[in-house]
């Protein structure tokens, strides 16, 4: 109790994480009543190819785009859209949760402008690495690379904690090794893309953002350079 009001049994959500999962849900939910034939009629059944080939990033086009030094911006868009276009109701609700959990983490611990930043910059990243690294004609799409990028940050709170404690730092890269090595599963199991790049790649940018981007981080890094 607190002046007189009781509390509430669950933390609220911090209003970014949420709309975050609302631009998540609503597509697919569209997408897949769209292929129920719930609400569109005959043509919804194509909806969500519809919203691959405009929304997700694409490699072809990332190709096309530097060779030729075109950069038009419905294409560029595909970098911050693709997280927000799934292929599935599964793919969708998994990335959904994952940005309700971690996403609620990182943005009580770092803010919640930080987080957003986290999430689209990272985002951004994989889809940069993707383009460049693999020649995959098979879009991506999801926010799967958005959400390791959001584990980045977590991993970063663990690995900064372990530190401060004198304990081994190495443990905090326990959550994304584990989360790679089920994905590599999968991926041995029913076949799948590079899409893993992506996801490594928001990883990494979620990771190194976090010092610039966490409570005190900027001020840290500028007290060591002045230090060293």
């Amino acid at each position: 109790m607190s002046n007189g009001k009781p509390e509430p049994a669950v933390n609220p959500l911090p209003p970014v994480v949420v709309a975050l999962f609302i631009a998540i849900v609503v597509p697919e939910a569209i997408f897949s009543l769209g292929a129920s034939g719930v609400i569109g009629g005959p043509g919804a059944v194509g909806w969500r190819q519809a919203g691959i080939q405009t929304y997700a990033f694409s490699s072809d086009i990332f190709d096309w785009m530097m060779a030729n030094g075109v950069w038009p911006g419905e294409h560029l868009i595909r970098f911050v859209s693709y997280p927000f276009v799934h292929f599935s109701l599964t793919h969708a609700a998994i990335a959904g949760v994952f940005v309700l959990a971690l996403g609620k983490m990182v943005a009580e611990k770092f803010g919640q402008w930080q987080m957003l930043a986290i999430f689209v910059l990272s985002g951004a990243f994989g889809a940069l690495v993707y383009g460049l690294v693999l020649n995959d004609p098979y879009p991506l799409g999801g926010a799967f690379p958005p959400d390791y990028g959001l584990v980045g940050a977590f991993t970063y709170l663990l690995w900064r904690g372990l530190g401060a404690v004198g304990e081994n730092q190495a443990r905090a890269f326990t959550l994304i090794g584990a989360l790679l090595g089920i994905q590599l599963l999968f991926g041995l199991i029913f076949g799948g893309s590079g899409d893993w790049v992506a996801d490594l790649a928001g990883f990494v940018a979620g990771f190194g953002l976090s010092f610039f981007l966490a409570p005190g981080g900027w001020a840290s890094i500028r007290a060591k350079i002045r230090h060293d």
